[in-house]
């Protein structure tokens, strides 16, 4: 009984309702607050703070969230494991990723270790935004950039650059930015990343660094809707070298200012707190570091919590 309901108590909290949660398992409304009454009478606390419009965890109920969520992953590893056999990956795996790397090595990970592993279920969530990785339950996400989040576990998959480049549709017809500061006479297709604007581009380091504020007709929270403008000629952006190398190398894509690149940007594979991860995610992880060094980086793990 107790084990049930803190499943179904992260339910609630991956939903955000209860209504919702019970809906996903079969239970119905007044089932949902019993179990939950339950859970909160066990611990004594309260878990939820509940309005008529809006569900929110308490600090108690956020105490539990993170513990919670690593014992069950753990009690599902044993019981694959006692049901399966020891070499055998079963279970489901949440994983969240940027939009134009999600749609390329990550998807490469995911389908080659479903192949390998068909007892393995996993939801791909692709997103540019900031997504909570705790609170929506993900066994890992990638991260480009430093990880705000000092409690969270990151991997380092290696130092990408961000480059700005173009159609040469676009270049032909609106000329060729020579310096950074010449990008403010042209469209300049920005990116959004949850509530961040990303229109401030960097350029160099030290003392040659410089930032220019850049301005165009559109701006999208999706990177592979950006790319795809930019291959229609419709403006300048700036991307990873991991979304658009093959854009370069074939030549739909130009790289623009390359003397000025400001360093790279690392990539992360970011993990909840807690203790150590369920195998089938152990294996996941070392599937995707495993591409990440096929694509010429060397992968490592960090030494700080970030």
């Amino acid at each position: 009984m107790l084990i049930d309901s803190i499943r179904l108590f992260l339910r609630i909290a991956e939903k955000g309702s209860m209504v919702a949660a019970g809906r996903e398992v079969g239970l119905s409304a007044s089932t949902v607050s019993e179990r939950l009454a339950f859970l909160e009478a066990h611990y004594g606390v309260v878990l939820f703070n509940r309005t008529t419009r809006s569900l929110s965890l308490t600090d108690e109920g956020r105490t539990l969230l993170e513990g919670a969520r690593a014992v069950l992953s753990e009690i599902d590893d044993l019981d694959a494991r006692i049901r399966h056999g020891a070499e055998t990956l079963s279970g489901p795996i949440r994983v969240s990723a940027p939009v134009d790397l999600g749609r390329t090595v990550v998807t490469q990970a995911v389908t080659a270790f479903t192949e390998a592993h068909p007892s393995i279920s996993i939801e791909l969530a692709l997103s540019d935004g900031y997504v909570d990785l705790v609170g929506q339950g993900f066994d890992i996400a990638l991260r480009f950039g430093t990880v705000a989040d000092s409690t969270l576990r990151a991997r380092t998959l290696g130092a990408y650059r961000r480059i700005v480049c173009a159609a040469p549709s676009y270049l032909a017809e609106h000329g060729t930015p020579n310096t950074p500061a010449e990008l403010i006479n042209h469209n300049c297709l920005v990116m959004r990343f949850g509530l961040t604007l990303d229109n401030i581009w960097r350029f160099g380091e030290g003392k040659e660094a410089q930032v220019v504020t850049v301005r165009g007709d559109k701006v999208v929270n999706d990177g592979w809707l950006i790319r795809q403008w930019a291959l229609e000629g419709r403006g300048i952006i700036l991307k990873s070298e991991l979304d658009v190398a093959d854009d370069l190398s074939s030549g739909r894509l130009v790289a623009l200012l390359e003397d000025e690149a400001p360093p790279p940007n690392p990539l992360q594979m970011v993990f909840p707190p807690g203790r150590a991860q369920p195998r089938r995610v152990r294996a996941l992880a070392e599937n995707i570091s495993a591409i990440m060094k096929a694509r010429g980086q060397t992968n490592g793990e960090t030494t700080r919590q970030s």
